[in-house]
């Protein structure tokens, strides 16, 4: 369920993973490799608060798709 501080609505790490269809190992593993920059925002128990900005660059890396280009098989 979404918190609102201060006239602002923020949500929590799983939310925040549901809403942008990922898992919360798949959001961890890119915060450990830096593919992803960590939310400014947490509450008191140091839990990560994220904006709706923060859901936006979240929907942004969980849309983005890489390509690769494989060796043809002869």
């Amino acid at each position: 369920m979404p918190t609102t501080i201060r006239g602002t609505t923020y949500y929590r790490t799983a939310e925040a993973c549901q809403m942008a269809g990922i898992s919360k190992n798949t959001f961890f593993r890119w915060l450990r490799s830096g593919e992803f920059e960590d939310v400014a925002t947490a509450d008191r128990h140091g839990w990560r608060l994220f904006s709706d900005a923060d859901l936006e660059r979240l929907f942004e890396k969980a849309q983005r798709i890489s390509t690769r280009e494989y060796a043809a098989v002869s």
